[in-house]
């Protein structure tokens, strides 16, 4: 079968890849639907099964860097297999782990391959792409995040309601399983790309340029979770749907995303990373202001979650192709560390979007936090593109 960049096998390359993003994107997010589920089998707290969340966290950031160091010169086909096989196992551990701490042992486990999953598929996306059309390729392994919130998290919410939720652990092993079975057949083998080893690649953290990518990451996707976190209570309190609605306004969340995902590549490549990511900030101020005031109407409440949905994701895919031009040579440790980077934006931006909800300025002031969060962001792709302009006329970098 053919490798060239478009052929039916590079196709099912990336397919292989959306697959494994919906296992690792089920893997975060579901212990958010089932976590009441646990808490009351185990005979803990809401809190205490919280902290499954809370570890599975601490493992993506730990694991970024560490999975990098180890995959060394491995060809990226091997890596990304026995990165999925980790999900495998520690899922299945997870699901049929007796007590609690050894549910925190598999969970915290089952997190190290998150990000450099990402990172190394991010790469073999580009490398795999046509020339221009590398964000747009990268897009379509994050596809496996926006279908893992559109039908993975509710399917394996449902199913830990009324079965088990061991069971729906169970369901994501197999899911990756499936994907350790479709990247052995459908992905070409690469060569691991020659260049700098790990501790050499470490020097890309003395770029400003870098740690400018890393602060639109932590902390203007910030604003998105700020906004997501308490998406339940205020489209409940001031939206007024009913509790049996809020399944159905995460799925349109989630198809918003969806479709987000796949523009944000698309714009990426036409225009260029770094102007898409700073237009897109710029945009999610915008929808998040407008939903603080037709958050009150059913109708515009919906479409507004949707356009938020969309405004959020659609930044991923550019700042995974701007972090890689950034970071030439090292590539995949800085495309992990990026994953780790929005993990924390996530508990920045629900952390401080809880704190105007509990000092009494209402359900919608985590939007304000989150317009705030997004601005900070938005002011990173300013200087960004400042000191690129300072360097003219030499060559102007890829990613402007």
């Amino acid at each position: 079968m053919s490798t060239k960049s478009g052929s039916p096998i590079i196709k099912l390359s990336l397919v292989s890849l959306t697959i494994g993003g919906l296992s690792i994107g089920m893997t975060e997010f579901l212990m958010m639907g089932v976590l009441p589920d646990i808490s009351r089998t185990l005979s803990i707290s809401i809190p205490e099964a919280g902290h499954l969340i809370s570890i599975y966290a601490l493992g993506v950031v730990i694991g970024a860097p560490l999975m990098v160091a180890l995959a060394g010169d491995y060809p990226p086909k091997k890596v990304l297999i026995g990165l999925m096989l980790m999900v495998f196992v520690f899922n299945g551990l997870f699901s049929i782990a007796p007590n609690y701490g050894l549910l925190l042992v598999a969970r915290f486990f089952a997190g190290l391959p998150h990000g450099a999953f990402f990172g190394m598929g991010a790469v073999v996306a580009s490398r795999l792409a046509e020339p221009g059309r590398e964000a747009r390729s990268v897009s379509v392994m994050f596809a496996g995040l926006t279908v893992a919130n559109i039908i993975g998290v509710p399917l394996g919410t449902y199913i830990g309601h009324n079965l088990s939720w061991r069971l729906s652990f169970g369901v994501i092993a197999l899911f990756a399983l499936i994907a350790i079975v479709c990247i052995q057949f459908w992905m070409p083998v690469l060569k691991a790309k020659g260049g700098v080893g790990f501790k050499e690649s470490l020097k890309i953290f003395g770029k400003t340029e870098l740690w400018l990518v890393i602060g639109i990451s932590a902390i203007g996707t910030g604003g998105f979770f700020a906004w997501i976190s308490y998406i339940a209570p205020v489209m409940t309190y001031v939206a007024g749907f009913g509790g049996n609605m809020v399944t159905v306004i995460m799925v349109i969340i989630g198809l918003g995303m969806a479709a987000g995902n796949f523009v944000g590549g698309r714009l990426a490549d036409r225009f260029s990373p770094l102007i898409t990511t700073g237009v897109l900030l710029l945009s999610m101020i915008a929808v998040l202001c407008c939903f603080v005031f037709l958050t009150h109407y059913k109708a515009p409440a919906i479409l507004m979650t949707f356009l938020t949905g969309a405004v959020g994701f659609a930044v991923i895919a550019p700042m995974q192709i701007l972090i890689m031009q950034v970071a030439k040579g090292a590539e995949m440790l800085a495309s992990s560390v990026l994953q780790a980077t929005s993990n924390f934006g996530n508990a920045l931006g629900a952390y401080l979007g809880g704190l105007p909800i509990a000092a009494g300025f209402g359900y919608t002031s985590p939007e304000y936090v989150g317009c705030a969060l997004a601005f900070c962001g938005l002011l990173f792709c300013l200087i960004l593109w400042s000191r690129n302009n300072k360097q003219l006329p030499e060559p102007i970098p890829k990613y402007l």
